[in-house]
C-alpha cells in the first residue's frame, strides 16, 4: 500500500521538481489510485452488495415508477403550461427537466408554472416526489437491517458451533 500512496501523492510534489507541468497534468489522475485502498473495507462493500442484490427487484420497480412518473408529469405540465409559457415549456423533453427538478424536490427556479392549475399540479408532483425519494431509502434501510441481523445470527451460530467443538 505504500507504493499506492506514493503514486497517489506524487502529482502534488511534481511542480516543485519540474517547471512546465502542462504535459504532466495527466498525472493528477494517479490520485484516483488511492481509491484502491477502499479494499480494506471489503466486508462493508460486501454487505452493501448483498443488500442491493437482495433488494434489486424492489429498487428496479421503484426506478420504473419514478420514470413513468417523470414522463407523466412532464406530459401533463407541457399540456397545461405550453400555451402560457411556450419559451419555458417548448416541448415534452424540455419539460422533463422541470419534472426532474420538481420530483427530486431540488427546485432550481429556472422554470416554474404560472397558471393556477400548473401550480397545483406542481405541488402535487412535489409531494409525490418526496414519497418516491423516500421509497428507495426505506427499501435499502430495511435491507441493511435484515442483512445485519442475518450476519449476527451467522456469527452467533458459528460461535456456538466452535464452543460445542471445544467441549467435545
Amino acid at each position: 500500500m505504500g507504493i499506492v500512496d506514493l503514486c497517489a501523492i506524487m502529482p502534488f510534489f511534481l511542480p516543485f521538481v519540474i517547471i512546465d507541468l502542462r504535459i504532466m497534468r495527466i498525472l493528477r489522475l494517479f490520485r484516483l489510485i488511492s481509491a484502491l485502498k477502499l479494499t480494506r473495507y471489503n466486508k462493508s462493500f460486501d454487505l452493501i452488495g448483498r443488500v442491493f442484490k437482495n433488494e434489486k427487484d424492489k429498487l428496479f420497480m421503484t426506478i420504473f415508477i419514478v420514470g413513468v412518473m417523470l414522463l407523466l408529469a412532464a406530459s401533463i405540465m407541457y399540456a397545461v403550461e405550453n400555451t402560457v409559457q411556450p419559451e419555458a415549456f417548448p416541448n415534452i423533453l424540455a419539460t422533463l427537466w422541470w419534472a426532474v427538478v420538481t420530483l427530486t424536490t431540488v427546485g432550481y427556479g429556472d422554470v416554474y408554472p404560472v397558471t393556477v392549475l400548473g401550480k397545483l399540479l406542481s405541488g402535487v408532483i412535489s409531494i409525490l416526489g418526496i414519497i418516491l425519494i423516500a421509497l428507495p431509502s426505506g427499501i435499502i434501510s430495511s435491507g441493511f437491517i435484515k442483512e445485519y441481523d442475518e450476519e449476527k445470527k451467522r456469527k452467533k451460530k458459528e460461535k456456538t458451533r466452535r464452543t460445542i467443538k471445544k467441549i467435545y
